[in-house]
């Protein structure tokens, strides 16, 4: 049974997973305003515009286009659907795919599914796309995926599970930091969190969403440091370890 109260933490597999989500915590923050996380902004972007989709898709309404720009906006183009459903499903959803990634990475089962499914969904939108910005995203998450994905399979540099890890961190981390920026410290108009209000009976205006939705956001990151631990620790009745951190 899985261990709840997390008796007996931490184990090596599991101060392990604390280090390494500590690190890219650091890494990211250092490296924040450099170029080089550019890439994983824009991805936490797409998985925000991939999450009006699928909210759109899931209440019967029409995906006609999704956009992502350098400047790490992006908008998603749809009609019909439960409008009320698809603004929050944007900051909420991109934060669910962060908590989905770094517990997928506690195993490398569940890594290689979680990148099957990555690929799948960049694939999806490649076709869908309508600017230049998110297809050479798309085309080159696809192609560092599965170079990733090769190296594990066909070398002896098993990095994949981490790479998940990273992407899961990097993602949490852009979603809490974009709710409060777009939605707390500046208001802006046109925001989810300001249309919402404007659809929602309840008495509260966007400022008052953002922060909802900041809180239930940070939920989510920590969630997945709480639920990553407990995973690691679990054995399946079978026998089989499904979380060492050992390849």
């Amino acid at each position: 049974m899985p261990n709840w109260e997390l008796k007996n933490c931490c184990d090596h597999d599991q101060k392990l997973f604390i280090a390494f989500v500590g690190v890219y915590t650091v890494v990211i923050l250092l490296l924040w305003r450099t170029f080089l996380l550019t890439p994983f902004k824009l991805i936490t972007v797409f998985l925000h515009e991939a999450s009006h989709a699928i909210a759109c898709l899931l209440t019967c309404g029409k995906v006609e286009g999704i956009q992502v720009h350098a400047n790490e906006g992006g908008v998603t183009q749809t009609r019909g659907g439960v409008y009320w459903l698809i603004l929050p499903a944007g900051y909420l959803g991109s934060s669910f795919w962060g908590m989905a990634l770094i517990l997928a990475s506690t195993n490398i089962l569940t890594a290689r599914i979680a990148a099957g499914c990555f690929l799948a969904a960049l694939v999806i939108v490649l076709f869908v796309a309508k600017n230049w910005t998110l297809r050479g995203l798309c085309i080159g998450f696809i192609i560092f995926i599965a170079a990733i994905w090769l190296l594990q399979e066909k070398t002896k540099v098993h990095i994949l599970r981490y790479v998940i890890l990273f992407i899961g961190v990097m993602n949490s981390l852009f979603s809490v930091y974009d709710i409060y920026d777009d939605l707390i410290s500046r208001r802006v108009n046109s925001s989810d969190a300001e249309k919402f209000a404007e659809v929602c009976p309840c008495p509260c205006n966007g400022f008052g969403w953002g922060v909802i939705w900041g809180m239930i956001s940070f939920a989510f990151l920590c969630a997945s440091l709480y639920l990553g631990l407990i995973t690691i620790q679990f054995k399946e009745c079978k026998g089989v370890d499904i979380c060492s951190l050992k390849n």
